[in-house]
């Protein structure tokens, strides 16, 4: 009786040949998701206000002012990426960093959306919430079966420098819908293979004192698959 005691309520392990204990893991998984969830409903609340308050958009676009703070919040979310890196172990500043982060980005798509017709963004929301949904069961379940996606990770890098060098020439030379379908289905299929990349990580190989950074990591797949859908539904 007492060994079957000891059974009860032991959580299985996630994948194959797990050493770690499973419930640490799982806590620790429990923790990204929590974040992970305040950040997308603070991005959702920051992006209605934008959305609501179309004079902010305006006055960022048309204005010489407002075009400069356009620019200095293009590159701020980038700016905060480097001191949260090498603070996302030191409470309560990781914290705090994670939330200026979060702020800005969510302001960046907000101005996205601003210029957007409700039913795109709502298109994109739900193929998003899909899309992360079913992938997330997907890697978990594949984990369990001893499936491993470490390999993706340099496959997606190179993907996601030729998806950026892509997005500078359409920037600059504008060719159309059809330019902007591509590199909305190219983004769609790459961030959805980084969430795949990302959640396998997080059951296997992030740290339990990493949990700023996988949030952050999880965080930029959803809002750049939700952006690429965006560009992909508006063409």
């Amino acid at each position: 009786m007492k060994g079957g005691d000891v059974e009860v309520g032991v959580a299985p392990p996630l994948y194959p040949g797990m050493m770690e204990n499973p419930e640490l893991r799982w806590a620790f998984i429990r923790k990204i998701y929590s974040i992970l969830t305040v950040q997308i409903l603070l991005t959702v609340a920051v992006c209605a206000v934008v959305v609501a308050v179309h004079p902010i958009a305006d006055y960022l676009v048309t204005t010489t002012p407002g075009l400069a703070i356009y620019i200095v919040s293009l590159v701020l979310p980038f700016i905060i990426l480097l001191p949260m890196y090498f603070c996302r172990q030191k409470h309560p500043f990781n914290f705090l960093l994670l939330g200026f982060f979060t702020v800005s980005m969510s302001f960046l798509v907000g101005l996205t959306c601003a210029f957007t017709s409700g039913r795109v963004i709502l298109e994109a929301a739900s193929v998003t919430a899909a899309l992360v949904v079913s992938l997330t069961l997907y890697t978990f379940w594949a984990a369990r079966r001893g499936h491993d996606f470490k390999f993706l990770g340099p496959f997606l890098f190179c993907s996601l420098v030729a998806l950026i060098c892509f997005g500078i020439i359409r920037i600059l030379f504008p060719f159309g819908k059809i330019t902007n379908m591509i590199y909305g289905i190219l983004g769609t299929i790459i961030f959805s293979g980084y969430i795949i990349y990302d959640t396998d990580n997080l059951i296997k190989r992030y740290s339990y004192d990493d949990y700023i950074w996988a949030s952050v990591s999880l965080y930029l797949d959803v809002i750049n698959l939700f952006l690429s859908l965006l560009s992909l539904f508006k063409a």
